[in-house]
Order: C-alpha cells, then structure tokens, then sequence
C-alpha cells in the first residue's frame, strides 16, 4: 500500500501542477447590439460614413451610443481577421470569416460580396 501511495502522490502533484485553471474567454456584441463605450476604437471613413472598429468589431455611432453592424462592402483593411478560411467560388480565391468574404488587392483587402 505505502508503495503505491508514494507512486500516486507525485503523479497527483505533477497533474495538479500542469493543468491551468485559468481559462480566457473572448466575448464579441451580436449585430444589431447596442453598446455605450468602445475600448479605443479606430475611425474609419467609407463612403462618407464614419465607421469605428474596436476588437474586430464594426459600430457606427447612434447618438452617445454604438450599433454593431457588419463590416461594410467595399471597405479596404491591412490585415484578416482571426480564424479566416481561404475558399474558392468559381475560381477565384477569398477570405472568408462569419459571412463577410475578403478579396486581396495588392497588400491589402477589400471586403466583397460574393
């Protein structure tokens, strides 16, 4: 039994110790949600309508209040958003990521509808 014991406990310590109880959770705003502060947002102007972008997040300003709402068509962004999907439709390749597709245009891309 004692040799037993003295084979479990260190197991037990070495699993304890490994495991990480500390788990993070990234929430995002539906569309259409209404918030009343954003966390340093990026203005961005398109098509004369002030945009702004916090987290990878789109708002426009309703007003002292932001909507959510999708990225705009047309709209050109430096880099893709996290966990994108490359896909084909008719032959031509885009960045596809929660219904909105990217086109690349040189070293940026545009948002399309497809």
């Amino acid at each position: 039994m004692g040799a037993i014991l003295k084979m479990w406990i260190p197991i037990l310590i070495i699993c304890f110790l490994t495991t990480s109880c500390a788990t993070t959770v990234t929430v995002r705003p539906a569309r259409g949600v209404v918030v009343t502060k954003l966390n340093h947002p990026r203005v961005v102007v398109h098509n004369n309508v002030r945009y702004y972008k916090s987290r990878g997040v789109w708002y426009i300003k309703k007003n002292k209040s932001y909507r959510t709402v999708t990225v705009p068509v047309g709209v050109r962004v430096t880099t893709l958003p996290r966990g994108y999907k490359v896909v084909k439709i008719r032959g031509v390749k885009y960045f596809a990521h929660n219904g909105v597709y990217y086109k690349r245009s040189g070293r940026k891309y545009i948002v399309v509808n497809v």
